[in-house]
């Protein structure tokens, strides 16, 4: 387990110092060797010569202090000038851990499978979707469709019923450790990927910290502050399809008082027909030190996207012409869309450091998202706003001689309000004499998450790590359609669920461990899930939907063993795991193009299993450059358990096998090229199995150069220009019929960008 060296004693709750390991980088002879040898005794009498950055204030550590420590490691002779005794002494330099290398060394104390995505390196080629920063990550599935921010991402099998541009489900999203994902799921519009410093990924029960009991476990996205961004930066992309994106940051420290703040703006006319995007944002977080010991900051998110939506397409219409839309999404009379006129999301978080070994963090976000949906005859508009609050009391406390660290935490998220309106947009069939623009049917939304969470990691022998966790967590979700009156019932209950969790840790070496955990998981289905009952079957409403469903929660209990470590140039990640899912929720396309329709249902149980595995190697390194291959690699096999009418079909939407690797030259004149490969296996369409996508492989290469101010870039995407769909959404079944559920991924392209900052 890495352990990062702290101004205390003791492990501590402060700031960190890494060594720097070029102090070294030194010559052996003998003389040297006998020097370092004095060295180290003169060090183990006076300690305090191992220090900081002298320019560090929180070290402790001033010119002063560094003299005194020197002028304490020598002796003087009596009065009568004998010459002074000269003990050489060794000075360990080390820097500032930075916030990338502090979250790394607190995951690596996970006994389970984590990633840390630093987005210094993300932004070195062109950065359209969130599925461009989640790329090259074991046990991560991320493809987005035509460019837009909603990307079809799953970990370990969750959200594997959807496409893309849904509401997520099975991962808890959030922004700096705070959710964005609520009792309705997960939007999309929010989730711009530049202005990020890093981005954790915690997947499956490994994310049972921060509150998360889902399947897929969390993803958290962490933005600048004025401690790590430029006072101004500037940037610029464009490409085929019409592609340009526009960013404008600042982000400074003043005093005690921090900021950074972003705005973007992207177009993409699309590869599609009927397939641009526009998108506006602004990210911006503010931030106080009080004391040493209070500090607070403010987040403030707001963006709004357009994206035309160009339908789905069948596995014929891709081979034949991927760029083409599905009728009549396309035509003048739908001009298909999905706008987010203005989404908003306010939060701030307080951390109180009780003393160097505890303290309290506590949060509040406001969350407020509406959504106008017009893809068939009739418009869906929809508005949620939710609130949410995170209290965390964290300890390190020595036992026994042995470090223990504790987390007590609670994660809370209701709905203020959730309705939806369907409209009418074109009117055909049942609504052929309804004007535009009434109102036809009113469904409303309630819920309410909490989670009650504590932990403990200690030390119980040495290299021995044992992992405790246990969590209540309450679902509340309420559903009813009231406009017009129905003879339904809708839907109002409330669960609780309990998850114990127990790992092992075992450190093999300080750079090589091994790990087993056991965890149990729950997810209350999105509250307009449960809209999936008997449709209306008369009226103006006819073939919408008027009752509701009893869905039940969705639980898992899983089995994961694993290992991290470097050896020479290698550096890897393996996990295997098993999940064990009852009532998993699961989806089916029910409706027509006019009407679109998605019903929701509990499985029989199913099997989740697979293996993550990625491996980074230094190739070779010369005077000036260096050559590194990176691989990620997802195996995921997914299938009913003795289902009834299924049997143990695989569950469609993911590939089994899925594979990125990354070849990448870097200089240090600042110059770095880059060859890319992804690779997917065939994919089912439908529960039954009868009809599957072809699987694919797609290339890609990045030059680029760099130096402390300016960076460009030029990015080439499937430079083959490959047909193939990148994403399925599943149905029933297909009967062995090619059936219009997938979405084709982007053909040749070219992207250029541009990035200036002043330091």
């Amino acid at each position: 387990m890495r352990r990062t060296i702290h101004a205390h004693t003791h492990k501590g709750i402060g700031t960190g110092v890494r060594i720097d390991r070029s102090a070294f980088a030194i010559p052996f002879t003998r003389s040297r060797l006998l020097h370092v040898l004095i060295a180290s005794g003169a060090l183990s009498i006076a300690p305090g010569v191992a220090h900081a950055d002298e320019n560090d204030p929180q070290s402790g550590n001033t010119p002063g202090n560094n003299a005194a420590a020197q002028k304490g490691t020598g002796k003087t002779s009596s009065d009568g000038g004998a010459q002074q005794a000269q003990v050489a002494t060794v000075v360990v330099h080390a820097k500032k851990e930075s916030r990338v290398d502090a979250v790394k060394d607190k995951l690596a104390d996970i006994p389970g499978g984590t990633s840390v995505i630093d987005n210094t390196a993300v932004g070195q080629a062109s950065v359209q979707t969130n599925a461009d920063v989640l790329s090259l990550q074991p046990g991560v599935f991320a493809q987005s469709a035509g460019g837009t921010d909603g990307p079809k991402i799953s970990i370990r099998g969750s959200n594997i019923q959807s496409g893309t541009n849904y509401f997520r489900t099975g991962i808890l999203f959030s922004f700096d450790g705070l959710p964005v994902t609520g009792p309705g799921g997960t939007p999309y519009e929010l989730f711009e990927p530049l202005g990020l410093a890093y981005t954790e990924v915690l997947r499956g029960a490994n994310a049972f910290d921060a509150g998360a009991l889902e399947l897929g476990g969390a993803i958290n996205y962490v933005t600048k502050t004025g401690y790590d961004a430029a006072p101004f930066q500037a940037r610029f992309e464009a490409g085929s399809f019409g592609y340009t994106k526009e960013q404008i940051s600042s982000g400074a420290v003043i005093g005690n008082f921090d900021y950074y703040a972003s705005i973007t703006n992207s177009y993409r006319a699309g590869y599609q027909v009927n397939s641009a995007t526009k998108a506006t944002g602004v990210v911006a977080n503010f931030g106080y030190q009080f004391t040493s010991d209070l500090s607070t900051r403010l987040y403030i998110r707001y963006r709004r996207t357009n994206l035309d939506y160009p339908g789905s397409l069948t596995n014929a219409q891709i081979a034949a012409n991927p760029r083409q839309a599905q009728y009549p999404y396309y035509t003048d009379q739908y001009h298909s869309y999905r706008l987010q006129p203005g989404s908003v999301w306010i939060a701030d978080e307080t951390t109180y450091k009780i003393d160097s070994n505890s303290q309290i963090v506590g949060g509040f976000v406001y969350h407020n998202y509406p959504i106008e949906i017009g893809e068939g005859a009739n418009w869906g508009i929809w508005g949620f706003t939710d609130i949410s609050g995170v209290l965390q009391y964290k300890r390190v406390d020595t036992i026994a001689g042995r470090e223990s660290d504790t987390q007590i935490g609670v994660l809370a998220t209701r709905n203020l309000n959730g309705w939806q309106d369907t409209v009418v947009r074109i009117p055909t069939g049942a609504t052929a004499n309804v004007p535009v623009g009434e109102t036809i049917r009113r469904a409303e939304y309630g819920g309410q998450d909490i989670t009650f969470h504590a932990s403990n990691n200690t030390e119980i022998v040495p290299r021995w790590w044992l992992t405790t966790g246990l969590a209540f967590a309450n679902s509340q979700r309420s559903t009813q359609v009231v406009f017009p009156q129905t003879q339904y019932p809708g839907v109002s209950r409330s669960t609780w669920n309990f998850s114990p969790r127990i790992g092992l840790k075992f450190e093999l070496t300080p750079d090589i461990s091994i790990y087993g955990n056991v965890s149990r998981g729950a997810e209350a289905p999105m509250s307009w899930e449960f809209l999936s009952g008997t449709n209306f079957a008369t009226g103006v409403t006819k073939g919408l939907a008027a009752g509701t469903v009893d869905l039940q929660d969705e639980t898992a209990t899983t089995f994961e063993l694993g290992t991290t470590g470097t050896i020479s140039n290698n550096k890897w990640t393996l996990a295997i795991y098993r999940s064990n899912v009852s009532n998993e929720l699961l989806d089916v396309n029910t409706g027509t193009i006019a009407n679109p329709l998605v019903s929701y249902y509990n499985s029989s149980p199913t099997i989740h299993q697979g293996v993550e595995a990625s491996l980074e190697t230094q190739l070779f390194a010369r005077p000036g450059y260096a050559v590194t291959y990176r691989q990620a690699y997802t195996l995921s096999d997914f299938h009913y358990k003795h289902d009834p009418v299924f049997n143990n079909n695989r569950l469609p939407g993911l590939p089994v096998h899925y594979y990125q690797g990354q070849l990448r030259v870097d200089t240090t004149l600042g110059f770095y090229a880059a060859a890319n490969v992804t690779a997917s296996s065939s994919v089912w369409d439908d529960y039954a199995n009868t009809t599957e996508t072809p699987g694919y492989t797609v290339f890609g290469a990045t030059l680029g150069w760099e130096n402390k101010s300016w960076s460009t870039f030029l990015n080439f995407t499937n430079l083959t220009n490959k047909h193939y769909a990148n994403t399925v959404s599943p149905t029933y079944n297909n009967n062995h019929v090619d059936t219009a559920q997938l979405t084709p991924g982007d053909g040749f392209g070219v992207f250029a960008g541009v990035e200036y900052s002043w330091r």
